[in-house]
Order: structure tokens, then C-alpha cells, then sequence
């Protein structure tokens, strides 16, 4: 591929991305045309622990469809918390986080309702990491009354990213330019149409520190850690399990089915006690560990397509966002 033909190339993905983020999402059937339903993935009796399964990007947008759109991640986990709110059985939730984050808002929207459920209904919230639950997917989790995380979890990543497209190098090459009439001076602040002002810069890192203050105080509070380790959090690194429970992090390490038992221990159900999950369709050969979530389900335009989540569910802002977790599946 010749410099030309790698110019129109670049060219055609950024257009396409820029359509698939920006172009207005439509329905044909409704998200919820099928509404939740409960299925006992293992145990007996009449008392539940209900596990939520929080997986892939943190987004408030509705998840984009082959053919129309589902609910977005903040829509399936507020929808099965309400849910278990109203069963008196439902005596503890179980997270299950594999995410490496994602919006601010989205990710602070989903620790509100979160620590609301547990202080509104006084059952006990747990988490069990599995792959990734770094910065918003951590975030979600500082509510729970116990966190547990897999041997080879990896999480922290506790702080905020703002990246946003710069193409005027490749808008120069191709001949193409953009015209503003602007009512103030930071008016288009962050354009990737042209390179931003000091002033603009410091004011964009403003806002990043003043978000990542926020988590950290949030970290603070539900965490109880010294100062020191604060400091060593803040620079926002990633951590593995047994270095992010020295560091007070997370309290356990365990596998998922004794991060089940120790569920069970912490709301006062048996060993036996029944397992279920909400979802709007059943699952063949149904375990804990699948993935299927709460959706209803479909074929995903960004999977056929080959983009990224964060091009289809974030867009630009500012994320609590581990960037290299993000999954092309």
C-alpha cells in the first residue's frame, strides 16, 4: 500500500468512526421488548444470591445493534438492581466486574445506584474481580461490603484519561480544511481540527485532576488507606491481586465459586442456598462463569464491524478508563 492509498484509508476509518459514534441510534423493536426474568444457575431453596455480571465498557449509551440497539450497560445493571430490590428473597448481590472502565459520569451514575441499593435495602453487596476491574470498573466496586478479586486480576488504574482525535497533520495532507465562526474564544476547545492553545491545555487538566480527585477521595473513604498509599494510587498504575490487596485495595483473593460461598457467608445464606441471574433469555448449559449479560441480545454493529467499544458506547470526554483493557469482542 503506496503513501496515497494509506492517506484515503486513514481517511475512510476516521469518517467511518465518526459516523458510527455520532449518528443517532435507532430502535426498531425496543431495548426491553422482553423483560427480565430470573434462572437458578445452581443450589436449591427458597433464599437467593443474585449475581450481576458487569462486563466490558461502562457507558450509559445504548449498546449498538446489527439491527436497532440494547440497553446500555448503566440501563441492564440499575434495571436488575430495582429488580432484586423488590424480592425480599434476594438476600445479597454478588458483582461479577470484568471492565476496564469508562465514562465519569456513567461510572459515578453506576457506584450511586450501587451504594444506594445497599444502604436502601440493607442487603449486602459483594464483588468478585475477574480478568479486569481497573478505574471505572474499581470504581463501581468501592460500595461493595467485601472485594474479592481472581489470582491474575488486574485493577487499580485509579484516575482519569481525556483523549480526543488530532488529525490536522492528515487533514493538511489531504488538502481539506474546517471553518469555525465561534462565539467565544474556547468555544470548539478540544477540535481535532486544529492543535489546542496553552490556556486550553491547562484547563483541560484542570478538569482531569479535579475528576481524579474525586475518585481518589472516594477511594479514601471506602478504603481507609494511609497516605502513603494513596500517594502510590494516585499515579494510576495498574495492579495485580496480591499487591492491590496489600496495598488494602481489595480485601480477598479467591476463585469465583468460593467468592460465591463468601457472598453467601456475608448475607446469611446456607452453602446450598440457590444462585440466579437475570436475563432476558435462558442460556444452554448456563455456569457462573458466562458471559451473557442482561441484554437483549442481537447481533453487535461494532463486532461486525471491527471497531473498538470505545468508538461505538464512549465517544469523546473524559473516562475513568484503563485504556489497554479495552476488548474488540
Amino acid at each position: 500500500m503506496n503513501r496515497q492509498d494509506r492517506i484515503i484509508w486513514l481517511t475512510g476509518l476516521i469518517i467511518t468512526l465518526l459516523l458510527i459514534g455520532c449518528a443517532p441510534r435507532v430502535t426498531l423493536f425496543g431495548a426491553g421488548a422482553q423483560p427480565l426474568k430470573e434462572f437458578t444457575v445452581s443450589g436449591e431453596g427458597t433464599d437467593k444470591l443474585l449475581v450481576i455480571t458487569v462486563r466490558g465498557v461502562i457507558s450509559h449509551l445504548p449498546r449498538r445493534q446489527f439491527v436497532g440497539s440494547a440497553p446500555s450497560m448503566v440501563e441492564r445493571i440499575v434495571a436488575q438492581l430495582n429488580k432484586a430490590a423488590m424480592d425480599d428473597r434476594i438476600k445479597g448481590v454478588l458483582m461479577k466486574i470484568d471492565s476496564p472502565g469508562g465514562s465519569t459520569t456513567a461510572s459515578d451514575i453506576l457506584y450511586h445506584e450501587i451504594n444506594s441499593f445497599r444502604e436502601r435495602t440493607r442487603k449486602p453487596v459483594s464483588v468478585a474481580m475477574l480478568n479486569v476491574a481497573a478505574s471505572g470498573g474499581y470504581y463501581i466496586a468501592l460500595p461493595a461490603d467485601l472485594i474479592m478479586a481472581h489470582p491474575t486480576t488486574v485493577t487499580g488504574s485509579i484516575g482519569v484519561i481525556y483523549a480526543r482525535p488530532r488529525m490536522v497533520e492528515l487533514l493538511e495532507k489531504v488538502g481539506v480544511g474546517v471553518t469555525v465562526n465561534k462565539s467565544g474564544e474556547n468555544k470548539d476547545m478540544g477540535s481535532p481540527f486544529r492543535p489546542p492553545t496553552i490556556i486550553e491545555e491547562e484547563l483541560f487538566q484542570e478538569i482531569t485532576d479535579t475528576l481524579a480527585n474525586r475518585f481518589l477521595d472516594l477511594v479514601a473513604a471506602h478504603r481507609q488507606l494511609t497516605p502513603e498509599t494513596l500517594n502510590d494510587v494516585a499515579s494510576a498504575r495498574i495492579y495485580l491481586a496480591a499487591d492491590a490487596q496489600r496495598l488494602g485495595l481489595i480485601d480477598e483473593i479467591v476463585y469465583l465459586p468460593q467468592a460465591i460461598e463468601r457472598a453467601k457467608e456475608l448475607c446469611g445464606l446456607e452453602k446450598g442456598a440457590r444462585v440466579v441471574v437475570y436475563r432476558r433469555r435462558p442460556v444452554a448449559d448456563d455456569t457462573l462463569y458466562s458471559t451473557v449479560s442482561a441484554s437483549a441480545g442481537g447481533a453487535d454493529a461494532a463486532a461486525l464491524l471491527g471497531v473498538p467499544r470505545m468508538a461505538t458506547e464512549l465517544g469523546s470526554g473524559f473516562h475513568y478508563l484503563w485504556q489497554p483493557g479495552l476488548s474488540w469482542d
